[in-house]
């Protein structure tokens, strides 16, 4: 069960931008990012209207908030927690650069959320390992 908190959560949009991307490409060259998923008529009279590439971003940034939350803990299991999140971010480079189904802007704002995600999570360890020193032992 340890190993399952040990996964990154932002390996989630990555895995499903490459469903949507392998799989739901319009024939007509439509970009499926685009593809509205709701809409709602304001109070203003204005219609707001969620795409799909709006929600990949939404859903990174609550997995993100998570993956902080998990970075909070103290122990020899977020060294690997970093590790595989350091990966999530390769792997997301790496497709950026060399597919060219993930040069979008959704992608690289996915992107940019796991390296926040890389960066935040190394330094909220930092912070809260210099606050775990202790001074003298339990005898």
């Amino acid at each position: 069960m340890q190993l399952l908190t040990n996964v990154p959560l932002l390996i989630v949009p990555f895995i499903a931008y490459n469903l949507v991307a392998l799989g739901l490409v319009d024939v007509n060259g439509g970009d499926p990012w685009s593809a509205p998923v709701m809409a709602l008529s304001m109070v203003s009279g204005a219609r707001w209207v969620m795409d799909l590439g709006d929600l990949m971003i939404t859903l990174g940034l609550f997995l993100l908030f998570f993956e902080i939350l998990k970075a909070t803990r103290v122990g020899a299991h977020t060294i690997i927690d970093h590790l595989l999140s350091t990966f999530v971010f390769i792997a997301f480079l790496v497709e950026f650069l060399l597919v060219r189904s993930a040069a979008t802007s959704v992608f690289f704002v996915l992107m940019t959320i796991t390296f926040v995600d890389v960066i935040a999570g190394f330094s909220v360890s930092i912070r809260s390992a210099t606050r775990d020193v202790s001074v003298g032992g339990p005898y």
